[in-house]
């Protein structure tokens, strides 16, 4: 597969991803969610190829676009295991500035709140019955500290634009 036949496919999955949800489209909850669900297996499945034999699409490879694609189908894997190897090889990439540490931040958060521990940039929430809240949050003192270290606006910004999206 070339870097453009990679960016290609990339960008066709995202969009698909992103179709799929968006309660807009129309299609019946459980209908969806099945659909989702088998679309986010056959996502995680491909990458995992990908990765298995070319290693982490990088943005010099494919673009920026393209690359932060791959880390939204990372986000959406349905395996942990695999998750965890999208987390590990991603980290190599925005070592070497090939992918974004902003993106990063989200998958390192997604993995640890999967595996039963607390996020370390604050951008995981869940319905905590009186609206959205965090999930636990590690050192929340340090928080502003490690989302500046890579990109991430002031925690309170976010929480009170994650809470203002998620009201309409």
């Amino acid at each position: 597969m070339t870097d453009e036949e990679l960016r290609d496919e990339l960008l066709r999955r995202m969009e698909m991803d992103q179709a799929m949800r968006d309660p807009a489209k129309g299609m019946p909850g459980d209908k969806r969610l099945a659909r989702l669900q088998r679309l986010d297996e056959g996502n995680t499945a491909w990458l995992y190829s990908v990765v298995a034999t070319r290693g982490w699409p990088l943005i010099s490879q494919v673009g920026e676009r393209a690359a932060r694609a791959a880390w939204l189908l990372a986000q959406h894997a349905t395996s942990r295991d695999v998750q965890r190897l999208f987390r590990e090889v991603m980290a190599d990439a925005v070592e070497s500035d090939e992918a974004s540490p902003r993106d990063f931040a989200y998958l390192v958060d997604r993995v640890r709140v999967r595996s039963g521990r607390p996020q370390l940039y604050g951008t995981q929430f869940h319905d905590g019955g009186d609206g959205l809240e965090p999930m636990p949050i590690e050192d929340p003192e340090l928080l502003d500290e490690r989302r500046r270290a890579v990109g991430l606006e002031p925690f309170a910004e976010y929480a009170a634009f994650i809470r203002k999206s998620n009201s309409h």
